[in-house]
C-alpha cells in the first residue's frame, strides 16, 4: 500500500505542516480514491490558514481543488469511473470533518458526483482550476434558492436576457461568465481595464471599469436596455456597490453573492443573499447537471469551455509547494489561479 502525506493546519496563523497520513481506506460505494497530480489554491484556503471560522475544527487538512488519476473505485462509482481515469474534482473534507476527503494530500477520497473525467489534451494543472469555482458559481446561478437560471448546454440558445457578473476577471467570475453564456445569457461584467480583452474572450458582451466613478450608472444603463435576469457578485469587497446597481435599475434584480451580506449593503427593496452552505455533497445535487454531472465533462471534451483563469504554476513541486502557493495567493493575483503540480 502506498504511503500518504498530508498538509495539516494545526491552528490558524501559522504555516501548514506536512505529515504522513493513513492511506485512504473504508471506501464507500459512491467514492473514489484519487492520486493527486495537481492542487489549485483558493482564497478560502489562505483565509482559513490565517483565521478560524466556527464550522472548521483544527487541526484540519485544507484544500478543495484537485486533479489526478483514479486508483480505486466503489461499486456505484464504477458505473462512471475506472482505475486510471484522469479526473478533476472537489474535496469537501475540511467542511465535513473527514480528513481522508480533504484536498492537500497525495491520496484522497472523493465522492463520484463531485468529479468528472478530463480529456487527454488537458493538463492536470489546467484541470485543477475548475472544481470549487464552477461548483460555487453553479450554486449561485442555477439553484432555485438563488438565481434559478436554466442549465447551461454545449449548444446554447439565447434567452434574450442579460446577466451581470461583478468582478468577471476573478476565478469565480471567469467561470460564471462561461456558465451564464452557455445558459443563453448575454453577460455584462466589471473588471479593471487591463482585463477587458480577457473577459470578452470568456463571453462578456460588455465590460466596465469597476473603479470608474460612473460605474453604477454605466452598468445600470446597459442592463436597462433590455431584460436582466439578475446579478452575481463573484468577488471583491464591493457588495454595497453591486447592490446599488440593483437599487437604481428600473428592474427588480436579485443579487447572489460570494461575500457575506452585511448590514447596510443592500438598500431597501433589494434582496441580496450569500451563496453559502456546509451541507457537504448533498447540497450540490440540485446543480450537478451544470457541473460534474453533465455539462463540464462534455464541454471540456468538445473544447468549448476554457481553462479560466489560467494556472500560475509555482516552482516548488509536490506537497511542499502548497505553502509556497498559498503565500503567493496572499500577495494577490489577477486573472490567474495559483497551482502546484506533483512532477
Amino acid at each position: 500500500m502506498p504511503t500518504n502525506r498530508s498538509l495539516w493546519q494545526d491552528k490558524p496563523g501559522e504555516p501548514g505542516i506536512i505529515r504522513e497520513s493513513p492511506y485512504p481506506s473504508n471506501l464507500q460505494d459512491s467514492e473514489l480514491i484519487v492520486k493527486v497530480h495537481a492542487w489549485a489554491m483558493n482564497p478560502c484556503d489562505s483565509m482559513l490558514q490565517d483565521h478560524s471560522l466556527p464550522f472548521i475544527t483544527y487541526p484540519v487538512i485544507l484544500g478543495e481543488d484537485i486533479a489526478g488519476t483514479v486508483s480505486a473505485v466503489g461499486r456505484l462509482a464504477a458505473l462512471k469511473f475506472s482505475i486510471g481515469d484522469r479526473i478533476t474534482g472537489i474535496a469537501l473534507g475540511a467542511v465535513s470533518k473527514r480528513p481522508a476527503h480533504s484536498g492537500f494530500q497525495e491520496h484522497l477520497i472523493l465522492d463520484h458526483t463531485m468529479a468528472c473525467k478530463i480529456p487527454a489534451t488537458l493538463s492536470f494543472a489546467a484541470a485543477a482550476v475548475f472544481p470549487l469555482c464552477i461548483t460555487t458559481t453553479a450554486f449561485a446561478l442555477f439553484s432555485q434558492t438563488y438565481l434559478g437560471l436554466p442549465f447551461p448546454t454545449t449548444r446554447p440558445t439565447s434567452t434574450g436576457k442579460s446577466l451581470l457578473v461583478w468582478s468577471g476577471a476573478s476565478a469565480v467570475g471567469s467561470n460564471a461568465m462561461q456558465l451564464a453564456s452557455a445558459a443563453g445569457f448575454a453577460v455584462v461584467t466589471t473588471c479593471s481595464p487591463r482585463n477587458f480583452a480577457y473577459v470578452r474572450g470568456l463571453g462578456a458582451v460588455a465590460a466596465f471599469d469597476y473603479n470608474s466613478p460612473s460605474v453604477i450608472e454605466d452598468v445600470v444603463a446597459e442592463l436597462d436596455k433590455g431584460v436582466c435576469a439578475g446579478i452575481y457578485h463573484a468577488a471583491g469587497d464591493t457588495l454595497a456597490t453591486t447592490c446599488q446597481v440593483a437599487h437604481r435599475s428600473r428592474q427588480t434584480l436579485f443579487v447572489a453573492s460570494t461575500h457575506p451580506v452585511k448590514e447596510g449593503d443592500a438598500p431597501e427593496g433589494v434582496e441580496a443573499r450569500m451563496t453559502f452552505g456546509t451541507g457537504g455533497v448533498g447540497m450540490f445535487a440540485e446543480v450537478g447537471p451544470a457541473t460534474f454531472g453533465g455539462f463540464l465533462a462534455e464541454a471540456l471534451e468538445m473544447g468549448v469551455y476554457k481553462v479560466a483563469p489560467p494556472p500560475e504554476v509555482v516552482g516548488t513541486r509536490g506537497l511542499e509547494g502548497v505553502q509556497v502557493a498559498l503565500d503567493v495567493l496572499k500577495k494577490g493575483v489577477s486573472a490567474r489561479k495559483v497551482v502546484v503540480v506533483v512532477e
